[in-house]
């Protein structure tokens, strides 16, 4: 007999595996605005852009069911937004110079 799917064995442990990416990105922005709050506010930028970076690459190669709420939209409008946003993010950071 096969075992029931994890979905139904343990409805928490599924909910928070379908959202560890979703999870990974929020923790990487968190750190981001930990870093801009200590200070090193162009560190914390890039990790922050560096995240929705992740993000967009995690919406691109994880199928829909493993990405969890980072699908909001059609996949193609989810990773050009989210890859432009991040890419501005970065861009931004390192284009200004230090004082």
């Amino acid at each position: 007999m096969a075992r029931a799917p994890l979905h139904t064995r343990r409805p928490v442990l599924a909910g928070v595996l379908r959202q560890l990416p979703l999870t990974v990105v929020l923790l990487m922005v968190v750190a981001g605005l930990l870093a801009v709050t200590a200070g090193t506010w162009r560190l914390g930028l890039v990790v922050m852009g560096v995240g929705l970076l992740a993000a967009a690459v995690a919406r691109m190669v994880l199928p829909v069911r493993r990405v969890g709420f980072l699908a909001v939209r059609s996949q193609t409008t989810d990773v050009v937004l989210t890859l432009g946003a991040g890419l501005v993010l970065v861009a931004t950071a390192l284009a200004i110079p230090s004082v």
